[in-house]
């Protein structure tokens, strides 16, 4: 990933957590609908692993929010 892009990583992470705590899913619950590991999901929200465009477009349709919504505060 490279110390470049490590906080958009953070904010994207803490975006999708956000987003998965207001439609009342747990970790476990979105990880199994996007088909990976819950320790994955956990790295994916705390900007410690990439995530795949295939599974931002996946926890984009578990969370039915907008792709742009995952990047609103992402500005650099």
């Amino acid at each position: 990933m490279g110390e470049r892009h490590t906080e958009e990583m953070r904010l994207l992470g803490l975006t999708i957590a956000f987003y998965r705590r207001a439609r009342g899913l747990t970790q476990s619950e979105l990880a199994e609908a996007v088909h990976i590991s819950r320790t994955h999901m956990s790295n994916i929200e705390s900007g410690r692993s990439n995530i795949t465009l295939e599974n931002l477009f996946a926890i984009h349709d578990v969370l039915n929010v907008s792709m742009a919504s995952f990047f609103v505060d992402i500005d650099n």
